[in-house]
């Protein structure tokens, strides 16, 4: 299947932002699900408070219309204050979807960029993409409603 692809991989930075970052999260996913164009994806788990995402799309013009829309607009400008490590990969035409943590590892570090955060880490500061190099546990399926 050929297929749109977005890679998140975020780090929350302090305890006391899991709670609201939880519920954000969840309000994210039900809007992920709803929409018209997504085809599936996941979380995965990594070390600390590192927080994966892949999601596969119709087209790159589906995945955009999520990403600017709802719940998602609403935390994007959160993950700014809460995270110290962020990075995404979007690959268009991406053919196989990576199920893999593994694979999407490997392609967030060849085609990933950091995102801005107020307050970075010493690696993100470096532009490192995939610092830990820890793979994450994959965790629970997302399929669209």
């Amino acid at each position: 299947m050929t297929a749109s692809i977005s890679i998140t991989r975020l780090r929350i930075r302090r305890i006391r932002y899991l709670p609201i970052f939880f519920f954000h999260f969840f309000r994210s996913r039900r809007q992920l699900q709803r929409s018209d164009g997504f085809l599936g994806g996941y979380t995965a788990l990594g070390k600390g408070f590192v927080f994966w995402t892949v999601t596969a799309w119709r087209d790159a013009k589906a995945m955009r219309a999520f990403r600017r829309a709802g719940a998602h607009l609403e935390a994007m400008p959160k993950l700014l204050e809460w995270c110290d490590e962020a990075s995404v990969a979007t690959l268009d035409d991406a053919g196989e979807v990576p199920l893999e943590p593994a694979e999407a590892a490997r392609r967030l570090r060849l085609a990933g960029r950091i995102s801005k955060v107020r307050y970075p880490s010493p690696a993100q500061s470096r532009g490192e993409l995939w610092p830990d190099g820890i793979l994450p546990r994959r965790g629970s399926l997302i399929r669209p409603l």
